[in-house]
């Protein structure tokens, strides 16, 4: 069973759509956790899409144990250098943007 409150922390829910994303499960996989009574869920539609809403920790015990931790943990890491790269190219695409603005500045300063 869930913790009390865990449904409503910030982190510690996903979808069925972010869980392969993040973990590489397929959505038969996780219906297979749930008929199994090893995850709960809550139904969720958004713009008439319907998602299942699992809890982080107990899809990661579920995976752990049905698929093993040398799995867990290499899709972790991957989504994690995934956020890390996209956050470099954003970081990149920003300072191109300031020293364009800084070059602007010190030509009107010039003139």
């Amino acid at each position: 069973m869930a913790e009390y409150g865990e449904w409503n922390r910030k982190g510690a829910t996903l979808s069925d759509k972010t869980a392969k994303t993040e973990y590489g499960v397929s959505r038969d996989f996780i219906v297979k956790g749930i008929q199994a009574g090893r995850l709960e869920y809550r139904q969720g539609a958004i713009w008439g899409n319907p998602y299942l809403r699992l809890l982080r920790s107990q899809l990661e015990q579920y995976i752990a144990e049905e698929l093993g931790s040398d799995r867990l943990t290499s899709a972790k890491t991957q989504t994690e250098l995934r956020q890390i790269k996209k956050e470099i190219a954003n970081l990149k695409n920003r300072l191109k943007e300031l020293q364009d603005r800084k070059t602007e500045l010190e030509k009107q300063m010039k003139e």
